[in-house]
């Protein structure tokens, strides 16, 4: 029975999973364990934390590793991520860490992936739509970051993913008040100008509720005082609809939009309610486009790990 490790590497958490490639040619997910990413000084380190955590199946003895990790990749071997301060290197995997057969990819082209898995199957529609059979399929998500890719059409044995660094664009702001808010995370930051890994992200909602309250609050923290300043639920919520809405014209998404990403997934009420259906529909030319595109909500947190897993399930039958 082969086996698989799968990792999902953020800029706080990385998971590490367990699957076994059953009878059937599925994935069974058997352990989950977590570590933080941050008191890690290099990838090697963490993989000794993991060795060193109790984990069940030796790095060494799985017939493939797939390691998302949040950043662009290089030659399928590299990166620098921008939100953890160490690189990865696997392209001398087998000497350097001992994988028998290792993959290297980006954590949204792992999102893209478990929306084909039961993370995906057992996602919740949040607006209602109807997907193109065929159509290209666009995954969002905010964590650490704003993460983003594209499920392009393509055969049952092999599919495609495009990722994108679009969180690092300038984010669109569009009102006085925004603008305001804009102006407020240019002095603060330091930054030449805000980008969406600023504003949809759990710092930005942190950001967001210091701007509108003064209180300085961890993003839980923030989610927890929605009822008692609702403004900054408001604003939080069309800011995802907004980057929702565009990543969707960006792609003509026909499949469908699929939320992801631990921000959405703790704090539902972002993206379930109609502030957020009503930012995602505004269009002034592309209404009737985006009426018949329906959003999904994955609210399982292992989601990542599942599209690894199914991603190095593909590039083991390839082989």
């Amino acid at each position: 029975m082969k086996t698989i490790i799968a990792a999902d590497i953020g800029g706080t958490h990385s998971r590490f999973g367990i699957f076994t490639v059953k009878g059937d040619g599925g994935l069974s997910l058997t352990k989950v364990h977590w570590l933080d990413t941050t008191e890690y000084e290099s990838f090697s380190g963490l993989i000794d934390g993991l060795r060193e955590s109790g984990f069940p199946l030796a790095p060494e003895d799985a017939d493939a590793v797939v390691i998302a990790i949040a950043g662009p990749v290089e030659n399928g071997t590299k990166s620098s991520p921008p939100f953890i301060s160490w690189s990865i290197d696997i392209s001398n995997s087998k000497n350097d860490f001992g994988f028998r057969r290792a993959a290297l990819i980006n954590d949204f082209v792992a999102q893209a992936f478990a929306c084909l898995s039961p993370s995906g199957r057992s996602a919740e529609q949040i607006v209602a739509g109807e997907a193109v059979k065929g159509g290209p399929t666009a995954v969002i998500g905010a964590g650490t970051g704003l993460g983003k890719a594209v499920i392009l059409p393509g055969g049952k044995a092999r599919h495609r993913v495009l990722p994108s660094e679009g969180g690092h664009a300038n984010f669109p702001f569009v009102s006085g008040r925004e603008c305001e808010f804009q102006e407020f995370l240019l002095r603060t930051s330091g930054k030449r100008y805000i980008t969406a890994n600023d504003v949809v992200s759990g710092r930005g909602l942190s950001s967001l509720h210091l701007f509108l309250t003064g209180e300085n609050l961890q993003p839980h923290e923030v989610a927890e005082k929605f009822r008692q300043y609702p403004r900054t639920l408001e604003m939080a919520s069309r800011f995802y609809g907004r980057v929702c809405r565009n990543y969707v014209l960006e792609t003509l998404a026909f499949g469908g939009l699929y939320i992801a990403g631990g921000v959405a997934a703790r704090n539902p009420e972002l993206v379930k309610g109609t502030l957020f259906e009503a930012e995602f529909r505004s269009s002034d030319t592309m209404a009737a486009l985006l009426a018949k595109i329906p959003v999904y909500l994955i609210t399982d947190e292992n989601s990542g790990l599942w599209g690894g897993a199914l991603y190095g399930l593909q590039e083991l039958r390839a082989r």
